[in-house]
């Protein structure tokens, strides 16, 4: 098992700034190459005052200024959002930037409210995404690339400069079958059980594993990261106090995620949750130091598990 940690972009106060919140995940990401982590995770939303990040690729290359070893995985690049003939050039310079330490994590979003207000519906983000990643995979791969298709048409054209190496590929997936098709056609796989369950979480890696497995030889460089809403707390009262955050927190994700999507002036409203405090206590990972060891011990071995 090997140990990640996406680092924090929450910003539900707008005086606390920006530039704060950047700092700060700048140090966690320190602190995370300090301490012998594998790697740190950058999501990419924007419009939004949670996973708040419009500028992935620019921070990537910022955390490797500062670090030694820690990869840096992009979780997710929203495809759907890019033009890959840009993008590719971008990542091909990332790459070599963060001395090839970048992982690229790609999905087709998450948000509705924020797809839709930057021109890709979720409702046609997937068949856009799926174009996308043929397109952005065979620049990266190949020269003198055409295409014709829906929302790609062009002459042929060479991505300049070419790649160093190749750049990994991971996959954003939620629902387990179709992590395991995934995994057999060749990606690694980013994938979190959010605020549900412990089997859930079980039946994502078992998913993983399967596909793996068919796979064989051809699937022994494959990795998990499995991503879990992680806080070592000092006392039983930090404890209440940080779960209740991370509740809070959830009030606004469920928000954009499976709610309605109520933003206003790019802070989204808490609404109330389904689930109750008591519920998210038991399915996320917040616990004091004895309680922990407790906790992580029948976590599954993927190959890398991201904590949050």
């Amino acid at each position: 098992m090997h140990f990640s940690i996406q680092l924090s972009a929450y910003y539900p106060d707008k005086s606390y700034g920006g530039d704060r919140v950047y700092r700060d995940m700048l140090e966690q990401a320190r602190c995370a190459d300090r301490c012998g982590y594998e790697s740190v995770g950058i999501t990419e939303h924007h419009l939004i005052n949670i996973l708040m990040m419009p500028a992935p690729l620019q921070f990537a290359v910022k955390i490797a200024s500062q670090t030694e070893n820690v990869k840096i995985i992009t979780a997710v690049s929203v495809l759907p959002l890019h033009d890959m003939r840009i993008l590719a050039g971008e990542l091909v310079c990332a790459d070599i930037f963060t001395d090839q330490r970048l992982m690229v994590g790609v999905g087709r979003g998450a948000f509705g409210f924020e797809m839709k207000r930057m021109g890709v519906p979720l409702e046609t983000s997937r068949e856009k995404f799926d174009e996308s990643l043929n397109v952005l995979q065979a620049l990266l791969a190949e020269e003198e690339v055409s295409w014709d298709g829906k929302y790609y048409q062009f002459d042929p054209l060479t991505i300049m400069p070419r790649p160093v190496s190749d750049i990994p590929i991971m996959m954003a997936v939620l629902v387990p079958e179709a992590i395991y098709h995934c995994t057999k056609r060749g990606f690694h796989i980013q994938t979190t059980p959010l605020s549900g369950d412990h089997q859930h979480m079980l039946d994502q890696v078992n998913a993983f594993n399967r596909g793996k497995e068919e796979l064989g030889d051809a699937g022994a460089h494959q990795t998990l990261s499995l991503s879990r809403v992680t806080f070592l707390s000092h006392s039983k009262a930090d404890r209440k106090r940080k779960i209740q955050l991370a509740h809070d927190y959830y009030s606004r994700f469920d928000n954009v995620f499976t709610g309605p999507g109520i933003v206003e002036s790019g802070m989204i409203k808490p609404l109330p949750r389904k689930m109750t405090v008591e519920q998210t206590a038991e399915n996320l990972t917040i616990c004091t130091p004895t309680e922990m060891i407790d906790k992580l011990a029948p976590m599954p071995r993927p190959g890398s598990i991201a904590l949050s």
